[in-house]
């Protein structure tokens, strides 16, 4: 009983430092984002690069499934709202519910299926095959030319490819309250405007950035963190992955939180 009560305790103060751990590493990043002395011409030739890479790569792929995911859903809940006779209310659980929080957290999971773990792989690469210690010998900042333009790349990449994910939402919604409403664009563009708040559309930007920048923080973190053995790599990335869903849910929870106080 005794050992069971030690390795509880010992598990959640490892979790708990773990915890404070990132919190701290975040903070010290964030000041190198917002400080514009860390930004070179290499910063943004990587920057470009990243985005391309993150935001232009993915387009036709991100498309599709916006465009599958944003009809069915538009059309589940258009029809919902129909059936139950809320049409008043679709302006407000369209914003409320569609753009403000399924638009971000569908692009957020793309995202960080494609980009994290390929972040986390390739960071922990370099750490095995000693690639950042010849950067270091070089007196090359490996935190301004591999690891701010990644996240600089996720907090823009999320924002824009969010914004897309909201049109596609909006145009998918236009169609379905033309085919169920009877709704005329005028009227549909007269309802959206009347529901959307300004505390909406902040809390919206900065958690979009927020995850943009946790989903590429946490993977380098994690790869960094990786020993020098081969075999570290795919538990690297597991662990980081795991970190990075948590990181979500709990962004995720806390922007909820946030628009109903």
């Amino acid at each position: 009983m005794n050992e069971m009560i030690e390795s509880i305790g010992n598990r959640t103060i490892s979790i708990v430092l773990s915890f404070l751990d990132i919190c701290m590493s975040a903070v010290i990043t964030l000041s190198m984002v917002f400080n514009k002395k860390t930004y070179n011409s290499a910063t943004f030739s990587v920057l470009i690069h990243q985005i391309y890479y993150t935001a232009v790569e993915i387009l036709p792929l991100f498309i599709a499934v916006s465009v599958f995911l944003g009809t069915l859903t538009m059309g589940i809940l258009f029809q919902t709202l129909k059936q139950f006779g809320l049409d008043q209310y679709l302006g407000n659980i369209l914003v409320g519910f569609a753009i403000t929080e399924l638009s971000p957290f569908v692009t957020v999971l793309l995202l960080a299926l494609r980009s994290s773990s390929a972040i986390n792989t390739e960071i922990a690469v370099m750490k095995v095959n000693r690639e950042l210690d010849t950067l270091k010998a070089f007196q090359i900042d490996a935190g301004r030319y591999l690891f701010l333009p990644r996240i600089l790349n996720g907090m823009i990449s999320l924002v824009l490819l969010n914004g897309l994910f909201s049109i596609i939402l909006i145009t998918s919604g236009l169609l379905f309250s033309q085919l169920l409403f009877g709704m005329g664009l005028n009227t549909y563009s007269r309802l959206l405007a009347n529901s959307v708040h300004l505390s909406d559309s902040i809390i919206l930007a900065i958690k979009c950035m927020t995850f943009g920048f946790f989903i590429t923080f946490i993977p380098i973190l994690s790869g960094l963190r990786t020993s020098y053995d081969l075999t570290s790599i795919p538990v690297s990335v597991l662990h980081g992955m795991i970190r990075v869903f948590i990181a979500i849910i709990s962004i995720e929870v806390l922007s909820l939180i946030a628009r109903f106080f």
